[in-house]
């Protein structure tokens, strides 16, 4: 049970995007119908690493069920056409235009299922020059100019994770929820299109506008370009430490309380944040002075006084075995396999997960 108990969702989906957003309707209770090609979803083989089975398909397709269909054949788009007639919510992530190629274009789904929402996840939308193109979350990557802004300065860089991907799999979760309320107020279905670059453009907004206002964003690694200091520092004893001041108050009492030297906190170079993100380097210079006389322990305590925020530089070794780690263990059918929780928590409500379906498994 759930807050969307009693909602079925077929989804036409593959790899991660249209995958992320169903998860999270299964999450909360709706039935998720996975149609799957004959030979399965291709991200079943992007690795082995989950007791031997993808570690992509095993968190995304938990609490699903799973129908294999060879959509270009009669027998298939009938099967179709049946699960689609007591269906709330179709998603997919088909190449542009292929639904319509097979019979289930926008006029008919809006003439033969009035209340169905549908969400149609492309790489570049419907229109434009570019719609027709393959589009794959690092494509999307460097095409939008997210790589441009990620990484050392030396070159660009992959954002580690498939962010293009799961951030469009958010926003497709967040659509399909807005037309589910709209549908509960007006009776009516919606047809919508969520497009990988615009999502990412969206998130660019604020690099974006800083180009545009004479003032183009530089790679700089693990430092904010818009926020000093913010950074990554190292410690007597060789542990990086990042902080993050996000005031000028912040900054007089980092520089009374952990520098020593209160009268910087009004130092005209440093005295506002764009001051001293203009002399970064100096800024910088102050703090790692700071840090070079103490350890990491004892810079940690020292910050936490003076009630700065602070992160250890950790990896996954350190995530893996991270005190605030929250985790679920789900069934698969090698075994059940144990990774980190759905962020919300429901003060109500004690969430169950599903298990991950081999292929054709009901």
């Amino acid at each position: 049970m759930g807050p969307l108990a009693g909602l079925k969702v077929v989804a036409i989906e593959q790899a991660v995007a249209a995958p992320f957003c169903t998860s999270r309707l299964a999450d909360a209770g709706a039935e998720i119908i996975k149609i799957e090609r004959p030979e399965g979803d291709f991200a079943r083989g992007y690795d082995d690493v989950a007791a031997g089975q993808s570690s992509y398909f095993v968190w995304l397709n938990r609490g699903k069920t799973s129908v294999t269909l060879d959509l270009r054949s009669d027998a298939g788009k009938a099967e179709l056409a049946k699960l689609l007639q007591g269906a709330d919510v179709l998603v997919q992530n088909l190449k542009r235009g292929a639904l319509d190629r097979l019979g289930f274009g926008p006029d008919r789904l809006e003439r033969d299922f009035p209340r169905l929402i549908t969400c149609s996840i492309t790489g570049y939308g419907d229109a434009g020059p570019m719609a027709d193109r393959k589009a794959y979350d690092l494509l999307i990557q460097a095409e939008s100019g997210l790589c441009s802004i990620t990484g050392g300065p030396t070159e660009p860089a992959r954002v580690g994770i498939s962010i293009v991907d799961i951030a469009t799999g958010a926003t497709a979760h967040a659509a399909v929820l807005e037309a589910l309320i709209r549908r509960g107020i007006t009776g009516k279905g919606a047809q919508i299109g969520v497009s990988m670059f615009d999502v990412m453009a969206d998130w660019l907004t604020v690099p974006l506008l800083n180009h545009e206002g004479g003032k183009t964003p530089q790679r700089v690694g693990m430092k904010h370009p818009s926020i000093a200091p913010y950074g990554v520092f190292t410690a007597a004893d060789g542990v990086q430490v990042l902080i993050s001041v996000q005031s000028d108050r912040e900054w007089r009492r980092l520089c009374a309380e952990f520098l020593g030297k209160p009268d910087l906190g009004h130092d005209p170079r440093f005295a506002t944040n764009v001051t001293r993100v203009t002399n970064r380097n100096l800024t910088d210079a102050l703090i790692a002075e700071g840090f070079a006389s103490r350890t990491a322990k004892e810079a940690i305590t020292a910050l936490l006084e003076a009630d700065v925020a602070l992160a250890t530089v950790t990896d996954m070794a350190g995530l893996s075995e991270h005190p605030h780690l929250r985790r679920i263990t789900v069934d698969t059918p090698n075994g059940p396999v144990s990774y980190p929780a759905p962020a919300a928590v429901w003060a109500d409500e004690e969430r169950s997960y599903g298990p991950v379906p081999a292929l054709g498994e009901a």
